[in-house]
């Protein structure tokens, strides 16, 4: 069974994510939320046909391929500082925590499109609106995960926090697949949330200090079976770092 994403309205957006810690946003609903083209959003899938797998899963799995890039945004200004390794602590990432993992970086191409630096500014007025105006420290993920082996897993370490303060997970494409459900649950309580993204470029954002998430594993429906997201992390003070 499918869930409906439980989609908010582009002025009601930051009420309820300040509120309940979570918000979806319709496709239809994104450039009104962050100042972008849906033309120039369309141009951007094609990046995710190359990605190379992670060298890094610790449950033996061939399922994930990824690129990550950094960033500071201050005010209008995106900066992306020296390719660095991804690292999270062993209390947010059981699994995969505790470790640098030096993950290819995302394309000069890519990120030379006038629509990525747009995106990720317009993630930072978000949660300038949401935490207090700051710099924000900006980490992207591209990822496919795939059905080659059987079964996909986009959040192989279980519900977590990411230990930043607003998590952005952008769908950007889903193929011959069944599963893949997000699941938000707030941290401190038993409320809860659960639904599928289906259509490109459906946004879900989230409150990490409030919301613990994770996605179901992806099973095959069809050949090359996947599911492409654009994962963004905004944190104030800096990377996380050993």
């Amino acid at each position: 069974m499918i869930f409906t994403p439980p989609y908010v309205t582009a002025a009601r957006f930051e009420t309820q994510l300040r509120e309940q810690g979570a918000a979806v946003l319709a496709p239809t609903s994104l450039p009104a939320v962050l100042p972008c083209n849906f033309d120039d959003l369309r141009e951007l899938p094609a990046f995710w046909r190359d990605l190379p797998p992670d060298a890094y899963l610790r449950d033996g799995g061939r399922y994930r391929f990824r690129r990550h890039g950094c960033f500071i945004a201050e005010g209008q200004v995106l900066t992306q500082v020296a390719h660095r390794a991804h690292w999270q602590p062993l209390d947010y990432n059981a699994l995969h925590g505790g470790i640098e993992r030096w993950f290819e970086p995302i394309s000069d191409d890519l990120l030379a499109r006038p629509v990525w630096s747009q995106l990720m500014l317009g993630l930072a007025e978000v949660a300038s609106r949401l935490k207090g105006q700051r710099p924000w420290f900006i980490e992207a993920h591209q990822f496919r995960i795939d059905t080659t082996d059987g079964i996909g897993r986009p959040t192989p370490e279980g519900a977590h926090r990411d230990g930043v303060d607003l998590v952005a997970v952008f769908l950007i494409s889903r193929q011959g697949i069944k599963g893949g459900e997000s699941r938000v649950f707030d941290a401190q309580g038993p409320n809860g949330q659960r639904f599928t993204m289906t259509e490109p470029w459906t946004l879900l954002l989230l409150d990490d200090e409030r919301v613990i998430h994770e996605t179901t594993p992806i099973q095959p429906m069809a050949e090359q079976g996947h599911r492409d997201t654009l994962v963004v992390t905004l944190r104030s003070g800096g990377f996380q770092a050993i």
